[in-house]
């Protein structure tokens, strides 16, 4: 058994070798809907290791081999127990079709059924050509190789953000709490931090922070407050204090700015606060960030939406219950849901990392914000069930409270992002339904 497949992709074949060479690369073409995470990336192409890790805590080990840049390469499995079961040779083979074009051919001689190897493809040529592209829109704006500190680096978002900086020639710098591991680590205390922490950094991404999700109890709000607050005060003071420190800093913020409810306003990035809890914090966080911007550099707050990836957030926990046929809208379903695909995100971190007309309040969401009945109908058909249970009010207010439940399963916020818009950034999936079919694998070419 066996699957041949390829793609063309605009970029020439030294260029495309090159990617496939960067770190994070296998995670930008790992489908997020796939249970494994990269326990380790390969290093060489010609003699390196990558280790996947899969449920009940199987390995997969890919042994790189065959490398002839930049023609070829080859992984091949070799982990026990799985190698007695599967049998796993991939050749990847990258041909000149014309100097600015490269064909991506990917020859996979296994006893895996092709038909399931047939969607992960699909994606990768996807995830590839985006990249692809999203980087020479990026050169074409003035972008330069960085170095990067990034906090939250393993997180949902921090995950494939720092493999497309990666991939884009940038070093990251992963700030992490615990010991640092290696020269691309630096340790972090969140209340003190080293006064060379961000010492030959040329930006910062400041991701950090505890999960808003769950009941809004004292403590809880207490800890999305002490998770914020006064670490980003310090970084964004310590940024500004370091002399040979960075010139950009872009720190992670909420569309929860514009409160619960404000109805079919449509809010922009000059929109006042709304109310609520939420709103408070968010006002009070994105004012941290205020000595980084009094010592002269520029800085985003990122106003995200709903993040769409089934590897967390919203639609980790929908996808299960509407591929069960157990999915639909929440309440009344009239409520306005501004949401962003993650690579989008992705893509306008990186872009505010080195466009100089980006500053202050960003509204990180597609410019098609849907009602949660659409939102709803359009997950169940890309899954292909119904979508006829509705779920009342009630059941979320048992578990969030009833300040969570108005706060966030209930927020309606009508969010456009204004600023992108005005700069004509190009969004990969500006659309919804085409947004999940690619994070799905549910394309219909696949």
């Amino acid at each position: 058994m066996g699957l041949t497949s390829s793609t063309v992709v605009r970029a020439s074949r030294s260029e495309v070798f090159s990617w496939y060479q960067r770190p994070g690369a296998i995670v930008r073409l790992t489908p997020p809907w796939m249970p494994v995470h990269i326990k380790r990336e390969a290093t060489d192409l010609a003699n390196g290791t990558a280790v996947l890790g899969f449920p009940l805590g199987l390995e997969w080990v890919a042994r790189h081999s065959g490398a002839l840049p930049p023609s070829q390469f080859v992984d091949e499995l070799d982990s026990t127990p799985l190698r007695w079961l599967v049998r796993w040779r991939h050749t990847h083979d990258f041909e000149v079709v014309t100097p600015d074009e490269t064909r991506v051919i990917d020859r996979i001689d296994s006893n895996v059924p092709g038909v399931l190897l047939k969607s992960m493809l699909a994606y990768r040529y996807r995830q590839l050509a985006d990249d692809l592209a999203a980087h020479d829109r990026a050169v074409a704006g003035g972008m330069r190789p960085m170095t990067v500190a990034m906090t939250g680096s393993h997180g949902t978002i921090g995950t494939p953000l720092a493999a497309l900086l990666s991939t884009n020639g940038h070093r990251v710098i992963r700030l992490v709490r615990g010991n640092a591991a290696g020269p691309d680590e630096r340790h972090w205390d969140v209340e003190k931090p080293d006064k060379g922490l961000l010492r030959g950094v040329d930006a910062v991404i400041h991701l950090a922070g505890a999960s808003i999700a769950g009941r809004f109890t004292s403590a809880h709000l207490r800890a999305i407050r002490d998770s914020r607050i006064g670490p980003t005060t310090q970084l964004a003071r310590l940024a500004a204090e370091t002399p040979d420190g960075p010139g950009v800093f872009v720190c992670a913020s909420a569309i929860g700015y514009y409160g619960p409810d404000r109805g079919d306003e449509s809010l922009v990035e000059s929109s006042a606060r709304g109310d609520g809890l939420l709103a408070s914090l968010v006002g009070d966080w994105e004012r941290a960030t205020e000595p980084a911007a009094a010592g002269g550099l520029r800085v985003v707050n990122i106003r995200t939406g709903l993040v769409q990836t089934p590897a967390g957030g919203i639609l980790q926990l929908q996808y299960p219950l509407f591929a069960a046929g157990l999915g639909g809208p929440l309440g009344n379903g009239d409520q306005w849901q501004a949401w962003i695909g993650i690579d989008d995100l992705a893509d306008i971190y990186h872009r505010c990392l080195y466009d100089a007309e980006l500053a202050g309040p960003v509204n990180a969401v597609a410019p098609e914000p849907v009602r949660n009945n659409e939102y709803s109908a359009t997950l169940a058909r890309v899954l292909h069930r119904p979508a006829l249970l509705r779920v009342p009010a009630l059941g979320p207010r048992l578990i969030l409270g009833k300040e969570g439940t108005e706060e966030l399963a209930l927020a309606s916020q009508r969010v456009l992002p204004r600023r992108l818009t005005d700069l004509g950034h190009t969004f990969r999936h500006p659309d919804l339904e085409s947004a999940l079919r690619h994070l799905l694998g549910r394309t219909g070419q696949s």
